[in-house]
């Protein structure tokens, strides 16, 4: 009977032992199995990741390479659109001759041609002819040298010789920005040229038409612009007139002005209907821009502002402003130079206006008020 039963306990701890072993067995096979499993799965997981990031890189290539087909078709496509709205303006003058550009604008259903006073000024038998090679005579509508804006009127010309292009604000340009003049430069017809805004709000002085005063609010471009392209469009970057190119500067290098859209958009009724523009508002007084040297000189410690050299007698500011008086804001608004003063008065003011001058007097900043008159007309 106890032979018996140790039997039995050695067959049952016998059995134990190999169900033991069974399972590590199976736990060994499980795992391995497992292992190359996940180790397949890996490796497929990172070739999977491989194609798509070659996936990726071909796709950032494509998106490359279309952009830069868009924007090298982007060019060509705003010439397309906008040659035939640049017209040739010739005339004669004392000196000879002119030959200039323009461009056509629909203003209440009346097609006209804007180009620059210096353009037309003291010109007669003037005409223009359209990018299909068409002539015809012209007559000047209306004309404001301050701003150097003529307005043309082509009246034997059909209507289908009229391509108008679009006119938008230039309040929203920043420097940096691409810009775009088309001209007839040296008389080659229909030239572009391309540049960025290299600054805004500059003013340029031209003795010959406008009597030394400032053309206020100028765009300073880097785009070429040479004799012949006065008075063509200077577009954006989708083909929108921004601003007439107007001046360069002699035996400088990419360096040119224009007069932004908000002038013409401004001036554009009352030249067409009035022939002028009587809206530049008028301080009466010279001066020079602020320095550091000229604040030591004057022994002062302002170097910013305008300092007033001459009071105009009888002018709008005669007994409000003194001589050696520095400017430093306009309604609140800082003056750092002549630039910020014109283009101050040129876009936030007209004739009649109450303006709030802050100056620095001696010792003491001041706030003095000044109605504005009208520009008297040029004295040349």
């Amino acid at each position: 009977m106890r032979k018996s039963n140790a039997y039995n306990r050695a067959s049952t701890s016998l059995f134990a032992l190999l169900f033991v072993a069974g399972l590590l067995v199976g736990a060994i096979v499980t795992f391995y199995i497992t292992f190359q499993e996940t180790a397949k799965l890996s490796d497929e997981v990172t070739a999977l990741q491989n194609q798509v990031s070659n996936l990726s890189g071909a796709q950032n290539a494509t998106n490359q390479n279309i952009t830069i087909y868009q924007d090298s078709t982007a060019l060509a496509n705003i010439y397309a659109n906008a040659r035939e709205s640049v017209v040739l303006i010739q005339g004669t003058t004392s000196d000879g001759g002119i030959q200039a550009s323009g461009f056509v604008y629909e203003f209440s259903d009346r097609m006209v041609v804007i180009t620059n006073y210096h353009v037309v000024h003291d010109t007669s038998a003037l005409s223009v002819t359209f990018s299909n090679g068409n002539g015809y005579s012209a007559v000047t509508l209306g004309t404001d040298p301050y701003a150097d804006l003529a307005v043309i009127s082509v009246d034997d010309a059909p209507t289908s010789e009229f391509k108008p292009v679009e006119i938008v604000s230039s309040s929203m340009l920043r420097v940096g920005e691409q810009v775009i003049a088309i001209g007839n430069p040296y008389g080659l017809v229909g030239s572009l040229t391309t540049g960025v805004v290299s600054a805004l709000g500059r003013s340029i002085t031209e003795e010959d038409y406008a009597g030394g005063y400032s053309i206020a609010n100028i765009i300073q471009t880097s785009t070429p612009i040479n004799p012949g392209n006065s008075g063509g469009p200077l577009l954006n970057a989708v083909g929108k007139v921004v601003g007439i190119t107007t001046a360069i500067v002699s035996d400088s290098q990419g360096l040119g002005f224009a007069v932004p859209s908000n002038t013409i958009l401004r001036e554009i009724s009352s030249l067409i209907n009035t022939g002028t523009y009587e809206g530049h508002s008028y301080l009466g007084v010279s001066g020079q821009d602020m320095s550091y040297d000229l604040a030591q000189e004057a022994g002062t410690s302002v170097t910013y502002g305008w300092r007033i050299a001459t009071v105009t007698a009888g002018g709008p500011s005669d007994g409000i402003l003194n001589a050696e008086d520095i400017i430093i804001a306009l309604n609140g608004t800082s003056i750092r130079n002549n630039d910020d003063l014109a283009s101050y008065l040129e876009e936030k003011t007209l004739p009649t206006q109450h303006l709030v001058l802050t100056v620095v007097r001696g010792s003491s900043t001041i706030d003095v008020s000044v109605i504005l008159g009208t520009r008297p007309p040029p004295t040349v």
